[in-house]
């Protein structure tokens, strides 16, 4: 059992978290009882963005050729929050985002911090309507996307004023990131702002049929920060008790692989490592062999990506010719890693560390880590709630905790937490408890502190690391005149852990047209949450006592496995 640098690392943390530390920690008054906070964490984020200062002359931001130091990085983002302000954007003005993994995305994101708004990244993945929808929930005011965002946004007539970053073909040049940006030495107005104001909403694909917008506070996001550089910090103590070697002098630098509009690419690369100097290495579409060059070249100590990712490296073909040494921790998340991929990057690199992440949108991405012997020895697992901040619980369905062993609902209760969902007062009161727990959806069971997750209650497929809501998709399918019933859920895949299959019921099954079906849904559905296959009956399905569909006979008659 993986007790030893457990201890370890828990002595460790005890020690960092103490009184008189930078990562002393002290309890706060909630109406529930206390919360445990860093004493020493930013009370927002612009604050927070000033600890760039620190490492002024640090590269930060690497993208194809054009590196950014820290410095630079600060400076450009003070005239993106000047340029904001001089829009009109006040405190608590919405201000989207949706571009790919450009530098312009950083600046902009820590450019609305400073200017006071309320950042609202969205999926570069979305199609136009998807992201209109958003636009208007979010009752955004501004939004800095790139060309071929804008090109989808114009599709569909969106009235939102846009600044363009990237561009390559606009035809008015003054909407251009360039133009946005005319004083480049700007600094924007100081803003009052208090750690309980609200500085992002993200948004999350649930089981309803359109994405929820995740609300949270300053304090939320800086906290979550602190709570990683900690646990970082104790595990590197652990590392000098276990091998007697003193930790690397050289400056981290982390691949960033998955997309900016997700916490695990926003939260644990990003910005932490404005707190940690690193330097991030941006990749705007996934390539393993370019990955593997960037490894090389930029010296990266840490990946993290979701598992296929690291399966691709360790399986490619060109993986010997590389110089991987500097890789200190390969982590995943958004799915399991099989226990034979586990195994198999412990052969690879006996000096590495591969572990395993738990978290959501709504936590700001804590949740659960599994590392070192941990992971090693209980690969299933998704580890334990990273402390000192965050607490596991299993829930029955009237909020009563469970005991070890039992299978329910995983919550997750920390200061990180999201404050609810935007003007969705009901799903709110659902998943954020009046005692501090979010309930997550996810089934699964504790044991020894240790979480494993072994199933999902809400309607939902994680496909390599996205959320696809089935009733988003079923709704998107019964758009076709062709469709008069759909349902969706998900089958074992090995590559991204799961696929979406459907199953449509249609008039004349022989007439049905699945190429035509297809070509509808590309204007109505992102490319992730189409259906991998497609089976046709001429049926009705069959329903539940509440005349819904009875999922379960579906998925049991088309060979799937659909969310419980």
């Amino acid at each position: 059992m993986p007790i030893r640098t457990d201890e370890l690392h828990d002595a460790a943390l005890a020690h960092i978290t103490r009184a008189g530390e930078l990562f002393e920690v002290k309890p706060m008054k909630r109406s529930w009882g206390e919360q445990l906070v860093f004493t020493n964490a930013p009370p927002t984020l612009g604050a927070f963005f000033m600890l760039m200062l620190r490492h002024v002359d640090l590269p930060f931001l690497i993208y194809k050729d054009e590196r950014y130091t820290f410095a630079e990085v600060w400076k450009r983002s003070n005239a993106v929050a000047a340029a904001l302000q001089k829009k009109g954007i006040q405190k608590g003005d919405r201000v989207v985002i949706a571009m790919r993994n450009y530098p312009e995305w950083i600046f902009s994101f820590i450019g609305i911090a400073l200017s006071g708004g309320i950042a609202v990244p969205l999926n570069a993945w979305w199609q136009g309507a998807e992201l209109a929808d958003a636009i208007t929930d979010a009752g955004a005011s501004l939004a800095l996307v790139d060309q071929q965002r804008h090109e989808r946004l114009m599709s569909v007539g969106t009235t939102i004023e846009q600044v363009v970053a990237r561009a390559s073909a606009l035809s008015d040049p003054a909407l251009s990131f360039q133009a946005f940006i005319d004083d480049e030495d700007a600094m924007p107005s100081p803003v009052d702002l208090g750690p309980d104001e609200d500085a992002t909403i993200f948004y999350t694909s649930g089981s309803t049929s359109y994405p929820k917008g995740a609300v949270t506070t300053h304090r939320a996001i800086t906290n979550a920060m602190f709570n990683f550089a900690a646990f970082g910090l104790a595990q590197q103590q652990v590392e000098k008790a276990v091998s007697g070697k003193e930790p690397s002098t050289e400056q981290p630098a982390s691949l960033l692989t998955v997309p900016l509009f997700h916490v695990t690419g926003c939260h644990s690369i990003f910005i932490l490592s404005v707190l940690i100097g690193r330097k991030v290495v941006l990749l705007d579409k996934w390539d393993p062999e370019q990955a593997l060059a960037l490894i090389e070249k930029e010296r990266v100590s840490s990946f993290m990506g979701v598992p296929t990712m690291s399966r691709e490296l360790t399986e490619h073909p060109s993986r010997a010719r590389y110089d991987l040494s500097s890789l200190v921790e390969i982590n995943a998340g958004g799915a399991a890693r099989p226990a034979s991929h586990v195994q198999r990057l412990r052969e690879l690199f006996p000096d590495k560390r591969p572990g395993m992440a738990y978290g959501l949108t709504e936590t700001n991405g804590t949740g659960a880590i599994n590392t070192r012997d941990g992971y090693l020895a209980s690969p299933a697992s998704t580890g334990r709630a990273p402390k000192p901040l965050a607490e596991l619980a299993i829930l029955d369905d009237d909020g009563n905790r469970l005991p070890d062993g039992t299978v329910g609902e995983i919550a997750v209760r920390a200061i990180t937490i999201a404050r609810g969902y935007w003007n969705r007062p009901d799903d709110t009161a659902a998943a954020f408890t009046e005692d501090g727990w979010f309930r997550t959806g996810d089934l699964g069971h504790l044991k020894d502190d240790y979480l494993t997750i072994v199933d999902r209650k809400k309607d939902m497929i994680l496909r390599g690391g996205e959320n696809v809501a089935c009733q988003e998709v079923e709704a998107a399918m019964m758009a076709d005149p062709q469709v008069l019933e759909a349902c969706v859920f998900g089958v074992p895949e090995e590559r991204l852990g799961e696929a979406v299959k459907a199953v449509v019921y249609v008039q004349s099954p022989a007439d049905f047209n699945k190429a035509q079906h297809r070509a509808f849904l590309e204007d109505h559905l992102a490319a992730f949450k189409h259906p991998a296959e497609i089976d046709v009956v001429g049926t009705p399905f069959p329903r539940l006592g509440s005349g819904k569909i009875d999922k379960l006979k579906v998925k049991a008659a088309h060979g799937g496995r659909a969310a419980a």
